[in-house]
Parts: C-alpha cells; structure tokens; sequence
C-alpha cells in the first residue's frame, strides 16, 4: 500500500505487544480464515463499497470482503501481521490493500469508507482510548455507513483473555454521533494450541454513523 505510519505512543505500545505475538507463533485469535460472524454478517448485510478492518490482523476478514467485490483497506499496529496479510492479498490474487497504523489515527489514510469491520479491536482500548477510537472512526466512516464490532463479552467467564465489554459500555462510547441497531450474542473462533479450538462469548454490534 506503501502508506505505513510511523506509530505514536499508543500505536507503538500495541506494536510491540501484538507483534511479538505473532513473531512468535500464532496467536489463538489467527485461525486461519475469515470469524463465522463476520461471514454470516456480510451476507446478510449484502455489504459493499470501500470498507475498512481496523485491527486487521494477518488479514482473513480483509481477503473475505475483498473476494466478495468490495474495497477493503485493513489495517494494524503489528508489522508482522500486515506482512503476512499483503502476502496473502498476493498469493490468493485479491485486491485487498494492508497498511501499518495506529487505529486511533485513522483519518492519515486520508480516504472514507462505506463499511467499516473490527474483529477483537475494541476490547483492547482502556476508557481513555475509547472515545479517541470512537473519533478517529467518525472520521474516516460517511455519513449513513456502517460499522460492525466484534468484542468479547461481560458474559465470558473467568479473568483470562481480554477485558471484557458490557453492552452498555459499547453504548456509552458510541452513542455520540451513532445509532446503535443491534447488540447480538455471537462467539470468537479462537484456537487454543493447549485445548484446541474454543469459543469464547463475545458481541456483535451494528451501528450506523450519522
């Protein structure tokens, strides 16, 4: 895409999580292909138009709107990944474009999109971070388009993994400037190398920017 970003403080700190991840082995969210959510969600949504994945990661959910015709941006903190993603995009002859940039400074694309998807994303802004997200979305999403999460869920138990994200949390942050349409109850396809594939709660959320 050759417009990777030099990261700011944000981005870097969660460059350097997530991309010793993946430098690392394969993390339990990479399964390989594209989240079932995401894919039942497309169909039923009928998605076009130029879309954004913020929180790429290794670019299955990208390379799937992509194969369904539409203009897919995806971008991420870890270089790693979005190496691996632009050499999918390559091998699987898709147009997907991949780009290294911190999700809170979305509008250095300098584009704007009709859709916009985030697979595990969310969860991993503190309270701080979140209405900063909430903005840089805005930014880049036109009036009357789509945004569609996937975060893990309040009801998910136990204390490993994630921060978990009650409804009303994802309310709160995006009830400036959006119409929240559906908070449904999906699962994570995850894969745990020690027991295998798992499936954790998660939410699946639709809003419209006004």
């Amino acid at each position: 895409m050759g417009r990777d970003a030099p990261p700011g403080d944000l981005g870097y700190r969660a460059a350097v999580g997530f991309d010793w991840a993946y430098r690392n082995g394969t993390p339990p969210w990479d399964i390989g292909r594209a989240q079932p959510a995401f894919v039942r969600l497309a169909e039923r949504e009928g998605m076009a138009g130029a879309a954004l994945d913020a929180g790429c990661g290794t670019g299955e959910n990208a390379l799937h709107l992509a194969g369904l015709g539409l203009e897919v941006v995806g971008i991420d903190a870890s270089p790693t990944a979005i190496e691996r993603a632009r050499r999918k995009a390559q091998e699987r002859r898709l147009a997907a474009e991949f780009a290294v940039l911190d999700a809170l400074e979305l509008p250095r694309l300098g584009r704007t999109f009709d859709v916009a998807i985030d697979c595990g994303l969310f969860h991993v802004f503190s309270d701080d971070e979140r209405p900063r997200f909430e903005r840089s979305l805005h930014a880049v999403l036109r009036p009357g388009g789509r945004y569609h999460l996937l975060c893990f869920s309040d009801r998910q138990p136990g204390e490993i993994g994630p921060r978990r994200v009650s409804q009303a949390e994802i309310r709160a942050t995006f009830e400036p400037g959006w119409s929240v349409d559906s908070i449904v109850a999906e699962r994570f396809d995850t894969i745990d190398p020690a027991r295998g594939a798992r499936h954790p709660e998660a939410w699946l959320a639709s809003m419209t920017r006004r």
